[in-house]
């Protein structure tokens, strides 16, 4: 049973205070993937110096490609120009040339690397007195349309780039720096927009450049309620957020896995009891800033589960060169004490053993000597963000074969192929995957539904449309108060 407390109470009555006839029974599942993009005017600088070896470069156009495909494109909408550079810059084409993105991806197949020198001065200066002047298709400065800039580069430039990204931010560009291996980190810090935290990005190698292509796919994404304008495929309810849509069900019904579609709830006795153990990837690579994320992920998905000796138990395992359990199964029996520990979890920081934490977690965590309980459902949650540097397949494949449920969630120069490798089928429903640390709440807030699916899908069913509930009518109410805050604002203006 959960309880609730007393500023669940209030919650409720704000409930009361606001609700509408649509707002029964929602309960918000799969995002969907259609976004509108802002009119914008986007050069990308590449970097193509002898350091990019020929299939680092293929790399870097399925990134510009993958860009390209969520982009809204046309004369009116967004236009793309492609600048490339090593010792000279070569205009691989203009703003103006290309009208549809079929003929934008034919081009950024057809571009060669020059294999020279790392001049991103000149490439950056070429940026702003060439690719958007009028003569190249760049359109009159508007607060309609943006002007962006997103480079790449591997190296040190061999000129200065401190002056040129300055002119470019102060004439209304927004410069974003992605770095990729032996970069000079300053640099980047030099040439990105402010906040520099969301224009510079860096990635260890061209084999995970790709990744970060769904960050800025959501840069581009404007804030459009898909739901109003009927872009959408869901089969009851739409929840519009910004530049997406969620579905939901009425009251009675839970969504399907696609997402989309409903089925009448058959009701439910409760919880089913389950045995959580989560495998934390603690290597250095992590650092400390994010490992705290790290912390607070496990907490959020701590909050969401009915901790009890007859319910859900957790356990803690770190993982790192060696193998580290935080604590057992059943050590902790309420929610506060298993977060307080998590909290005081201090970071590992060495390699990342991923093979070996998966076997600790079959010969050891899931043994009724470390407190599973027979009978209960075993699920196991494994976070990393780099490759394994030992033999995963084996151990997965038995955790699996000994019916454990295994999600696999990861974060930055994860492998994706690993996280499938452990993850349980469906595999789609089962792993998880960010570019950044700083997101990885939303992937805490699809792991709660699944590991309550789980026990109950329509016992879920209450607490998640609560929540949901309580956030759509908090914003609404929010909205509220800054209406009436400019209104009074208008009377007392007259007044005076």
């Amino acid at each position: 049973m959960r309880v609730i407390s007393g500023t669940s109470l209030g919650l409720c009555a704000l409930l009361l205070l606001l609700q509408s006839p649509h707002g029964l029974g929602l309960v918000p599942q799969s995002r969907g993937h259609l976004c509108r993009t802002r009119p914008t005017d986007l050069v990308f600088v590449v970097d193509s110096s002898r350091s990019v070896r020929p299939v680092e470069f293929e790399k870097i156009k399925v990134f510009l490609s993958q860009v390209i495909e969520s982009l809204d494109v046309g004369p009116n909408a967004t236009r793309v120009g492609v600048v490339n550079y090593a010792s000279s810059v070569k205009q691989e084409f203009p703003l103006r040339a290309h009208g549809s993105k079929a003929a934008l991806l034919q081009a950024v197949h057809r571009i060669q690397p020059l294999s020279t020198g790392t001049m991103t001065g000149l490439a950056l200066q070429f940026a702003i007195t060439r690719a958007f002047s009028d003569a190249e298709g760049g359109r009159n400065r508007s607060p309609d349309i943006s002007k962006v800039v997103i480079v790449v580069t591997d190296g040190r430039p061999q000129d200065s780039v401190r002056e040129v990204s300055a002119r470019a931010r102060a004439s209304g560009i927004e410069l974003f720096a992605i770095g990729v291996g032996r970069v000079d980190k300053a640099t980047l810090r030099q040439m990105a927009s402010e906040p520099q935290e969301e224009h510079v990005d860096y990635v260890e190698s061209y084999s995970v450049i790709e990744k970060l292509s769904k960050k800025f796919q959501e840069a581009f994404c404007v804030v459009s309620d898909l739901c109003a304008t009927g872009d959408h495929d869901c089969e009851q309810v739409c929840l519009s957020s910004p530049g997406s849509y969620t579905c939901a069900c009425h009251e009675g019904f839970t969504l399907n896995s696609d997402g989309k579609t409903c089925n009448v709830c058959n009701g439910g006795s409760g919880s089913a009891a389950t045995d959580l153990v989560f495998l934390i990837d603690g290597s250095k690579s992590v650092r400390p800033e994010n490992f705290e994320l790290v912390k607070k992920f496990i907490n959020q998905i701590v909050d969401t589960l009915d901790v009890s000796d007859r319910l859900a138990q957790v356990g803690l395992v770190q993982y790192s060169s060696s193998v580290r359990q935080e604590f057992p199964l059943g050590r902790f029996h309420t929610k506060k004490d298993i977060k307080a520990a998590v909290r005081n979890m201090s970071y590992m920081e060495k390699g990342t053993m991923t093979g070996a934490a998966l076997k600790y977690l079959i010969d050891n965590s899931f043994t009724v000597s470390s407190g599973a309980r027979p009978g209960a459902q075993k699920v196991g949650i494994v976070f990393t963000d780099g490759r394994s540097q030992d033999y995963i397949n084996d151990a997965a494949r038995k955790a699996k074969d000994l019916g454990f449920k295994m999600f696999a969630v990861g974060v930055g120069n994860a492998v994706e192929d690993e996280l499938r490798e452990i993850a349980s089928e469906p595999v789609a429903e089962h792993y998880f995957y960010s570019a950044d640390f700083k997101t990885i709440n939303q992937i805490g807030k699809k792991l709660q539904k699944k590991i309550c699916v789980e026990e109950d899908p329509c016992a879920c069913e209450a607490i998640v449309t609560f929540q949901a509930k309580v956030e759509g009518l908090l914003q609404a109410l929010t909205r509220k108060l800054e209406a009436v805050s400019k209104r009074l604002a208008v009377l007392e203006n007259r007044i005076v």
